[in-house]
């Protein structure tokens, strides 16, 4: 035990509420990305979709035909990862796969029109449950958290 550091005055990391640490607010973004997870998941399950499904038709809606190799940056996600997010989407009509003119390696993912009307039923199925995410906050708040974590994701636009 003579390599273990002895504990400093420095807080230890959690992710309760107070917590100081230099972990505290990652910590904490990582627990409020859980719950908000959760809503979304909750939104779209009965749309038959999981949160990795339609964060790839965002990306579809937002751009339209996309490489598939650039949708897994734009997703949050692997190649692999991606592979099977697009096989799923085509399995269930909501995306196609379609050849890039002049280079056949490369694949395009477009939204199908299915897609785009499930992508709408989507939003419109999380109008309550985001409500309740945010329903301890007034709107004042619910905008300044929206700015300070736009600032937070995008800091180059900042």
């Amino acid at each position: 035990m003579a390599d273990v550091p002895r504990k400093s005055g420095a807080s230890r990391a959690t992710d309760r509420p107070g917590d100081v640490s230099p972990f505290a607010l990652g910590l904490l973004l990582r627990r409020a990305h859980w719950r908000a997870a959760a809503v979304m998941t909750e939104a779209l399950r009965p749309l038959g979709i999981e949160l990795r499904h339609f964060a790839v038709l965002i990306v579809l809606a937002d751009r339209g035909p996309t490489m598939q190799r650039d949708l897994a940056d734009a997703a949050g996600s692997d190649k692999a990862g991606i592979m099977r997010v697009v096989d799923d989407l085509e399995r269930l009509g909501l995306a196609v796969r379609k050849a890039v003119p002049g280079d056949r390696r490369v694949r395009a993912v477009e939204i199908t029109p299915r897609g785009v009307e499930l992508f709408d039923a989507a939003h419109v199925q999380a109008v309550p449950v985001a409500e309740r995410l945010i329903a301890d906050l007034d709107a004042g708040e619910t905008a300044q958290l929206t700015d300070l974590l736009t600032r937070l994701a995008y800091p180059e636009d900042a």
